[in-house]
């Protein structure tokens, strides 16, 4: 038996030490209750182990070296994830120990941390012009689907009609997510705007609530917003909207035109793009009962004492799993906390002055975009007459090549492509998703146009 080092007690002697101690011959005899036919039969493909902490390291460092980033790259890439600027300032906070180390509050008596959740829920209600805002989700996938279960336990009605141009990623979410439910898909205008005739068509007094995108998936504002709302209310319905933070310094915010419950994201709120990390999800509703009484995760309040002294603690949590575990409406879980705080100092650096002049940055940048490809032979904007935030779809059907063979070719400029929506809506064609931040460059579109240019103007 090899002795790995980083494995805690893989050494030979340490191991029989343990044996020893519970009266047992050997770890099969530990591991007998496991039914035979789903054990694995052979050891496990191990390579030999550093045994020097130099030598590991460098190992690890040659393995990073192949990773190729948004720093020496130029990114078009979107579809969820957004390589927006992040201040030093979040990482300086969300670095220092007492954050860091110590991510949750109350349980401490941490009232530090405390004020920090309150300060986040409430710059997030104003963002969202909400009463009520909870402690993060694990992702907007989970707000959506938390969500989407909320109007279900308020209404006990099982369709969600949601866009058939939703983000798939998070249509997967839901379909997990939100078992017993019955999402049915209202289909676009040629536009990409969702068809309020298939929208009355399949709304019902059994329909527990409308889920909408704003932006959509497909990058553009959705038009309809206050006509959406009325018709799902009309029937009775929820109205949950799905809205990108990053988008509400230059637009209305969800409950000014009629949503019920918001949710989305808020890693574009200071949060570095991160592979299977970094992200938080929000969820925000008016101070209603059958509203707060459902919300599964920590809600932060404020209050004065005798001596006029302000403090900060949990609100309601017998809602929660950590008060009455499988009795509380749905799972909770803690390990968001560091980005409720980053996220926290990411608003109050911006305030809304710094919100509104990224949306515009974002809305300028996209504009030009836009109207830079669109010039670049071969390909076409179907959504164009849609008013686009940050991302838009090109269809490059009449290039002969493929989003697939396309991106392959700007990875030789340095160049991260669009996300190709070819491989989860083939009914789209040969399309691809393509993002623009406010850390992107107008030099970068260029760039990027140029680049196709060469790339399809090349003989087969």
């Amino acid at each position: 038996m090899l002795h790995y080092p980083y494995i805690p007690n893989s050494n030979e002697a340490v191991r029989k030490e343990m044996l020893d101690f519970i009266g047992a011959e050997s770890v099969e005899e530990i591991y007998a209750f496991i039914p035979d036919e789903v054990r694995m039969k052979r050891p496990l493909d191990l390579p030999e182990p550093f045994t020097s902490e130099m030598d590991l390291k460098k190992h690890v460092d040659s393995i990073l070296m192949k990773d190729s980033t948004c720093d020496e790259n130029i990114s078009f890439l979107g579809a969820g994830c957004y390589n927006h600027y992040v201040p030093a300032v979040c990482d300086e906070i969300n670095g220092r120990s007492e954050f860091l180390t110590a991510y949750s509050g109350d349980t401490y008596a941490d009232h530090g941390k405390l004020q920090t959740f309150f300060e986040f829920t409430s710059m997030m209600g104003e963002l969202l012009n909400m009463d009520v805002v909870s402690f993060p989700t694990y992702d907007g996938g989970q707000a959506a689907s938390t969500a989407v279960m909320m109007s279900h336990r308020i209404n006990h009605r099982k369709k969600v009609l949601i866009p058939e141009t939703m983000n798939p990623n998070l249509l997967s979410q839901l379909e997990c997510y939100c078992e017993g439910m019955d999402l049915i898909k209202v289909r676009p205008l040629e536009n990409g705007q969702i068809d309020l005739e298939d929208l009355k068509g399949k709304l019902s007094d059994d329909v527990s609530c409308v889920f909408i995108q704003n932006p959509s998936f497909l990058g553009f504002f959705e038009e309809q917003c206050k006509e959406i709302g009325c018709l799902a209310h009309e029937a009775g319905a929820q109205y949950i909207v799905y809205a990108d933070p990053a988008s509400l310094g230059i637009i209305s915010a969800p409950a000014d035109y009629g949503a019920d419950i918001a949710c989305g994201d808020i890693q574009p709120l200071g949060i570095h793009m991160s592979y299977g990390g970094g992200l938080g999800g929000y969820l925000a509703t008016r101070q209603e009962e059958q509203y707060v009484m459902n919300y599964p995760h920590h809600l932060y309040s404020i209050f004065k004492n005798s001596k006029g002294e302000f403090g900060y603690a949990r609100a309601l949590p017998e809602r929660t799993s950590y008060y009455v575990r499988e009795k509380a409406v749905e799972y909770l879980g803690t390990c968001v906390g560091l980005w409720a705080v980053t996220a926290a100092v990411y608003l109050a650096v911006m305030g809304p002055e710094g919100m509104k002049e990224m949306g515009e940055n974002i809305l300028y940048k996209c504009n030009y975009a836009q109207k830079k490809l669109e010039t670049v032979e071969g390909i076409r904007l179907p959504y164009k007459e849609s008013r686009g935030f940050m991302e838009f779809v090109i269809n490059v059907d009449g290039t002969g090549k493929t989003v697939a063979e396309i991106n392959k070719e700007l990875l030789k400029y340095r160049i991260f492509g669009g996300y190709d929506l070819s491989r989860q809506m083939p009914s789209m064609g040969q399309s691809m998703l393509v993002c623009v931040t406010e850390k992107t460059d107008f030099s970068d579109i260029d760039t990027l146009a140029e680049a196709l240019k060469k790339i399809l103007s090349k003989e087969e």
